[in-house]
């Protein structure tokens, strides 16, 4: 499912929400690093060196027809979200999000090239570049360090293009993806899909003095404005590190105290083994699970309840 994570930090993002078949929030406002903002009181505040951003959700719907009965330990405090397959559906990266980047790189490029994030990119690509070259990588075209700008661009165009049609998972690829997106929704060109269940669930669990996090995957969080929420940036969701970051991060006493729902079993795998507690999310289109993978599961957040 998610690729790893670019190490840039997280788009803060709010927006109004219209209900459709899924909810779709739109028209949203970009906000950028949220700085020196208290979370909601009692909370814990985590290590500066982990990039926990607060993020506003939410808008009341009706939630979709799903199985009832997943229960959430009464001695849970925090509750970690994957997003695509658990909060949006995977639809929405394959055939909106993907295409649109593929599609953008070049006018994205030529709009912000002077800037400090965008030459931060290149470098980026421009190391993984150099690297693909020495493996003979398909598709790897050495990006100039001195050419000039169109050149530059073109060559850069060339190499994300390949990446994205061999469908890689590195970290250069996603920022910059990351950042082509960003501009889609401040354009308005991209309006992001959540499922209909998510808001009522994460209002329920705001009212139940839950803190809840979304391990963000594109840089951008779609599930709209209200109610405080917590983003936080999963580097590599399939290893068991990467959620032992999040409990301390979180000062919990027990790692059990963290459920996290995602729609992968080896994220599954990797959370159990920190010791988080664990269900996995069924949605339409997602990957089947093993026989006797041992989690509960869900067709419905807004139908997770307390113990």
């Amino acid at each position: 499912m998610a690729a790893a994570v670019a190490s840039s930090p997280p788009i803060f993002l709010v927006g109004r929400v219209k209900q459709t078949k899924a909810i779709v929030c739109s028209q949203f406002k970009h906000l950028g690093w949220v700085s020196g903002v208290l979370p909601p009181s009692g909370s814990v505040l985590p290590k500066p060196s982990k990039l926990l951003k607060r993020v506003l959700g939410t808008s009341r719907n009706t939630p979709v027809t799903a199985k009832a009965g997943t229960s959430i330990n009464e001695l849970q405090r925090c509750i970690v979200l994957d997003i695509e397959g658990t909060t949006t559906p995977i639809s929405f990266v394959t055939d909106v999000l993907f295409p649109y980047a593929r599609d953008n790189v070049g006018k994205h490029l030529e709009l912000t090239y002077d800037t400090a994030e965008t030459q931060d990119d290149i470098e980026l690509l421009r190391a993984q570049v150099l690297e693909d070259v020495e493996k003979n990588v398909v598709g790897a075209v050495p990006i100039p360090t001195h050419g000039d700008r169109e050149e530059v661009i073109a060559s850069v165009v060339a190499n994300v293009q390949a990446m994205i049609k061999a469908d890689r998972k590195i970290t250069s690829l996603k920022q910059l993806q990351g950042h082509i997106w960003r501009t889609g929704f401040r354009s308005n060109e991209i309006e992001a899909v959540v499922y209909n269940d998510v808001p009522e669930a994460l209002e329920k669990w705001r009212a139940m003095g839950l803190k809840v996090l979304c391990a963000m995957l594109f840089h951008v969080h779609p599930i709209g404005a209200e109610a405080n929420f917590w983003q936080y940036e999963l580097r590599n969701k399939k290893e068991t590190k990467s959620y032992q970051e999040i409990s301390e991060s979180l000062g919990v006493d027990d790692p059990s105290q963290i459920l996290f729902v995602t729609d992968v079993y080896q994220e599954a795998t990797a959370a159990k083994a920190a010791g988080l507690e664990v269900i996995i999310s069924i949605r339409p289109g997602n990957g089947p699970l093993p026989e006797n993978h041992g989690f509960q599961t869900t067709n419905s957040l807004s139908e997770m309840n307390p113990c």
